[in-house]
């Protein structure tokens, strides 16, 4: 990296993990209320593979005329901040850069950013490991939100893709709002699964009061909900449609530092899991994204620019 551009990986066409590419881009300074952080660890989510293969664009929610950035939640340690903001350089942070319509993402060297974007990582959690934790942990607590507290007589509820990164946290957290929860997996992912204190289903019957479809399962998950309870999936604009009063839901991650710190002190507890499948460098994205996408990965990918 030279003094004025920095690495990063963005697609111009999407066609699948070959259209990635790595240009330098101008450093940039950070504003009022900004920080500039090292990136150490980017983590490879099925979101972004979307982006690869041009799903949001289709839908409409990329339209950048040049290119977009890949990555959406990063790790680093601070080495600048803008007016306003006391954040001191070197202090270790994560953090989730929301929304697909920009021109560079967490799979990048540095990244100018919002401080109220960012919190601290804690002592014991490595910087790979906390990097895994904005978008998917923020995602799942955000997704117990919608579910809200059990309620009394109707609590039990599935989790699709119960051993994945999004999964196995609302696996953990609705556990603490009350809910009686299965995970719905491979046979093989058992034993994680009920060492998250969860019962374990390798092929799920109907009748469920609620299910968290983590695996976009979709149609097939809403036939699992019983009348009149509740599904929760994780593709907005694309729910499958509502039917036998079936309350139908989809999560939009949004940033928000204060649970975010709370997420990262848990994961350094080891309250939460943080699985890593592989460290690889930023020029080994597409690798990372076609490994990712063949799927039965326990642990993210994660981008060491």
């Amino acid at each position: 990296m030279s003094a004025a551009t920095f690495r990063t990986a963005v697609v111009r066409i999407p066609n699948g993990p070959d259209s990635i590419e790595i240009i330098d881009v101008p450093v940039a300074e950070p504003g009022p209320g900004q920080i500039r952080v090292t990136i150490a660890a980017a983590t490879v989510n099925p979101t972004d593979l979307g982006v690869v293969a041009g799903f949001f664009h289709s839908i409409g929610l990329v339209q950048q005329p040049e290119h977009t950035g890949l990555g959406w939640e990063f790790a680093g340690v601070v080495d600048a901040a803008g007016p306003g903001v006391d954040w001191a350089v070197g202090t270790r942070v994560a953090g989730l850069v929301a929304g697909f319509d920009r021109d560079y993402g967490t799979y990048a060297e540095q990244i100018v950013v919002s401080a109220a974007d960012v919190a601290p990582v804690p002592d014991g959690l490595d910087l790979p490991a906390a990097a895994t934790v904005p978008l998917n942990g923020l995602a799942a607590a955000q997704i117990v939100d919608l579910l809200g507290d059990a309620p009394a007589g109707a609590a039990r509820l599935l989790v699709t893709g119960a051993a994945g990164a999004v999964g196995a946290n609302v696996t953990v957290l609705a556990r603490e709002r009350g809910w009686q929860v299965t995970g719905l997996a491979r046979a093989g992912d058992e034993e994680f699964i009920r060492g998250l204190g969860a019962d374990f289903t390798a092929r799920a019957e109907p009748e469920w009061d609620a299910v968290v479809d983590a695996a976009q399962l979709n149609d097939q998950a809403v036939k699992l909900v019983r009348d009149g309870g509740a599904y929760v999936g994780l593709r907005p604009g694309l729910e499958p449609p509502t039917e036998r009063g079936i309350s139908v839901t989809s999560l939009v991650t949004a940033s928000d530092r204060t649970r975010l710190a709370d997420l990262l002190t848990r994961a350094a507890a080891g309250d939460l899991p943080t699985r890593v499948h592989a460290v690889v460098p930023l020029d080994q994205a597409a690798e990372a994204h076609r490994a990712t996408a063949e799927g039965g990965l326990r642990g993210r990918y994660i981008i060491r620019p």
